[in-house]
């Protein structure tokens, strides 16, 4: 996702870090106008089709036409007059658009500095059965890899969501490594079918090229998590020249719960429909394998999403949610994702202690997991250390540089408590977390610099999505421990005009 960055005017695109600066600013551009952009700028004088230019925005979904046009006016406004006095971007009636400016290719920005330990990307299984359904199944091996790979505290992993960003597209092996700032990569296949399953995979050194492990497993499907504990074994002792096993996790003995599982957990966290999909699932997984420790993890995170994000009933809800996770816990005490999944719900409980003792076992078993890290970020800034919290997102964006939304909901929301409300605004303005309830942090972040106009405006479209939202509720249900850190959100959603 790297590239070259681009040079006009007083601005410089760069489409893999996702940013364009005027004279070094940052200019808050969206996630689908920062595509069209490195799109139009990448054959500058060019005549790019409507369709071409929609499929740049918006790869693999059918849109409206008035979208691109609306986004091509948002670019426009954004960018200014060029020096001449004309447009950056003309029009080409009813065929499309040229970016009209002069285009300084300024090469690759500097790629992520390699850790200090052998550093690998487990990049998606390739579904090589005639069955589109099975997607989940050789998603779930790779997923269930990473998570291995984890917990062996001699190697840097990088998290499920920055690999998947590479899913169904062509390999450069070079690039994505620099992407993720890795030297090795894994990478395979996968075919189920008739209680079979044949796996390839190959272990590949970025750096030289070469291939340092390959290998194909035809198995019983029965045999499938025997099968992965055996690649793992084999990339450490490849990478790491010795035979490390963490402490054995609880698999499920169950492959329909399985499948279920793996299919629920991509949907938890989207919305309040796609986590009552999930809730469904996650429920049957459990009815079919009763001890397996990670529905039950998902199924508490699902009801936590539910009382603290998406206004449904506090109880019953907060306490099935700590019972679940008692019972993961119970179930599997050496998985990390349990254990942090449980630290998360005692801090919202104010049983802090206890959480933060369960957030240290979690990084024992797991000094990889980004969403943990990125959880604790968020329990350490509502307790007043923000520089702690700041440390925390940087270190899970390390870990997965492509994440999920609300990594930077989280971000942004440690820069408000920073006092950096500049940071926070283009954080928070990002089109990966805006629209989504981190318009609440954003409105926060306007009105402490002054900017009430815009922060009223995102206030009522905060509202349009949260209309039962107060600041009284938010505050009781939030896990504060810093009296002076409540203050200091409360003065700002006051300010911004959210309801008390």
């Amino acid at each position: 996702m790297q590239g070259s960055r681009f040079a006009f005017g007083p601005f410089v695109l760069d489409p893999g870090a996702g940013t364009l600066l005027r004279n070094d600013d940052p200019v808050p551009v969206g996630h689908r106008g920062l595509k069209l952009l490195a799109a139009l700028a990448g054959r500058p004088g060019e005549i790019l089709e409507k369709g071409e230019l929609m499929d740049a925005a918006w790869p693999g979904t059918a849109v409206e036409e008035g979208n691109l046009t609306v986004q091509i006016a948002l670019l426009r406004k954004l960018l200014g007059p060029a020096a001449n006095g004309g447009e950056w971007i003309s029009t080409v009636p009813r065929v499309g658009y040229r970016f009209t400016g002069a285009i300084e290719q300024l090469g690759a920005r500097n790629p992520l500095p390699l850790p200090d330990k052998p550093s690998i990307a487990v990049l998606p299984f390739v579904n090589f059965s005639n069955d589109p359904e099975q997607d989940s199944f050789a998603d779930g091996l790779t997923e269930d890899l990473i998570t291995d790979l984890s917990r062996i505290s001699g190697l840097f992993v990088i998290a499920r969501n920055s690999t998947f960003a590479y899913k169904g597209k062509a390999r450069d092996v070079r690039g994505i490594a620099q992407d993720l700032g890795v030297r090795y990569l894994l990478e395979g296949s996968a075919r189920r079918a008739a209680g079979r399953v044949r796996i390839n995979a190959q272990l590949v050194d970025a750096l030289s090229g070469d291939h340092l492990w390959a290998e194909r497993f035809d198995r019983n499907l029965e045999d499938i998590f025997a099968v992965q504990d055996e690649v793992t074994a084999k990339i450490v002792q490849a990478l790491l020249g010795r035979l490390l096993a963490p402490p054995p996790r609880n698999r499920p003995r169950n492959m329909e719960a399985y499948d279920l599982c793996v299919r629920a957990r991509k949907l938890i966290d989207d919305s309040p429909q796609t986590g009552r999909e999930a809730h469904l699932m996650l429920r049957r997984a459990i009815s079919l394998d009763p001890d397996y420790a990670e529905a039950y993890r998902w199924l508490a995170m699902n009801h936590w999403m539910g009382w603290v994000h998406w206004g449904e009933p506090i109880e019953p809800n907060r306490g099935l949610a700590l019972e679940l996770a008692r019972k993961a816990v119970a179930i599997d005490p050496n998985d990390s994702g349990c254990r942090w999944v449980l630290a998360n719900l005692l801090a919202y409980e104010r049983r802090f202690d206890e959480a933060d003792s369960e957030f240290a076992k979690a990084f024992d078993l797991d000094p990889n997991e980004a969403d943990a890290w990125a959880t604790l970020s968020d329990i350490v800034v509502l307790s007043g250390r923000v520089g702690e919290g700041l440390e925390h997102i940087r270190k899970a964006f390390r870990l997965n540089p492509f994440p999920a939304s609300w990594y930077y909901l989280t971000l942004g929301q440690a820069q408000y408590a920073a006092a950096d409300y500049e940071a926070a605004v283009d954080t928070l303005r990002r089109d990966e977390t805006y629209r989504t309830s981190s318009r609440r942090f954003l409105a926060a972040s306007l009105a402490q610099l002054g900017r009430l106009d815009e922060a009223r405006a995102e206030v009522e479209l905060f509202l349009v999505g949260n209309p039962h939202f107060t600041t009284s509720h938010w505050v009781a249900t939030e896990p504060f421990r810093d009296t002076a850190m409540l203050d200091h959100f409360v003065d700002g959603f006051r300010k911004a005009g959210l309801p008390d």
